[in-house]
């Protein structure tokens, strides 16, 4: 009885150590695949677009601090100054686009230090905030066109400017009331209906001007970048509001936008997603990761673990692409749906290890 209870132990206490050896495994094989698809002369990742290399970018610079690896720091390098040769200043047509680098940038910061990566993300959101204007009582737009004001760019602007009053001593009262009235606009927008999920945008009367929620589909980013800009404004705001905010959109999605095995899936899932939807659910794991460890909860811990063992297990090809459908069967994969599956696999070994 006391061989068979100690071997027992032994497997339990193997098992324990073996996860946090299987998620450095996992993490490690997917992003050397993911890293394939790095075309140096660009600075982006071929098989995807131009904000989904951002978000890529992102995926490393997580990596590369969760896992401790200084491997991938001259990549950072590379796409500062190639990816640029696309659009200068990482500037173009969509303020979307804009944020997701900037976010990029400040997390590259975070990770090495380099003021010019830091500068660029405060160059950024001065183009995103110059197109706040009193179009639906405030909020930035869309793209240059100024024809939608959604969510996403107004998450991403929020996220941004909580980011920079935490990193920009000198500016910090500048960014934080950016940050504030952003988060007290999108609050009152209508884009957070009832059941605590975000929907895609707004709609504006063209007769009236009078500006409503659309809707339209709940995409698992759309409840992920918010709870990014939470974490970073309660840094400087005590108020308790926001993190009360951020946990009821945390909870929403997750029951919300979950299979019955717990396992998130959008709408568009499997085969019509395009190439953004592929990026979708790894940003809300993303973001849900910084909310659990600055707030945890046993719900979003077990929600990672349960994504990440099964984007593992039943949604990966050969060489560690990662698919789209975490739920499975794979089917195929590209550097947008292997940077987003990471995500995933990332958080759960910083909940691991926290």
């Amino acid at each position: 009885m006391r061989r068979g209870l100690w071997l027992i132990l032994v497997l339990l206490a193997s098992g324990a150590s073996g996860l946090a050896q299987s998620d450095t495994a996992r993490a490690t094989q997917s992003i050397k695949t993911l890293q394939g698809w790095y075309d140096t002369p660009s600075g982006l990742y071929k098989t995807t677009g131009w904000w989904n290399s951002a978000n890529a970018t992102t995926t490393l610079v997580d990596y590369s601090r969760v896992f401790g690896s200084k491997e991938y720091l001259p990549v950072l390098t590379n796409t500062f100054v190639m990816a640029q040769n696309k659009f200068p200043g990482f500037l173009n047509e969509y303020y979307d686009d804009e944020g997701w680098w900037a976010l990029a940038w400040i997390d590259a910061y975070d990770l090495t230090g380099n003021k010019a990566y830091l500068a660029m993300g405060e160059s950024i959101f001065a183009d995103m905030a110059a197109s706040w204007d009193d179009t639906c009582s405030g909020g930035i737009w869309w793209s240059k066109e100024k024809k939608y004001k959604n969510a996403i760019a107004n998450e991403l602007f929020l996220s941004a400017a909580a980011h920079l009053a935490n990193r920009v001593p000198g500016k910090k009262d500048e960014y934080r009331k950016w940050a504030d009235r952003e988060w007290a606009w999108f609050a009152a927008s209508g884009m957070i209906n009832e059941k605590g999920l975000v929907n895609d945008g707004l709609t504006i009367d063209p007769a009236t001007k009078v500006c409503r929620s659309n809707g339209q589909k709940t995409w698992s980013y759309n409840q992920g970048v918010v709870l990014g800009g939470l974490v970073e404004l309660a840094q400087i705001n005590p108020d308790a509001w926001l993190k009360a905010s951020a946990k009821r959109i945390a909870l929403a999605a997750i029951a919300g936008l979950s299979d019955q095995d717990g396992v998130m899936r959008d709408g568009c899932e499997p085969a019509k997603c395009g190439e953004d939807a592929t990026q979708f659910k790894g940003i809300f794991a993303r973001n849900l990761g910084e909310l659990d460890r600055t707030h945890p909860e046993e719900a979003y811990e077990r929600f990672i673990r349960r994504n990440a063992d099964a984007v593992w297990g039943k949604a990966r090809g050969e060489g560690g692409v990662l698919g789209v459908d975490w739920a499975g069967p794979y089917a195929a994969g590209d550097a947008s749906t292997t940077s987003s599956g990471l995500d995933v696999l990332v958080a759960a070994q910083q909940s691991e290890k926290r």
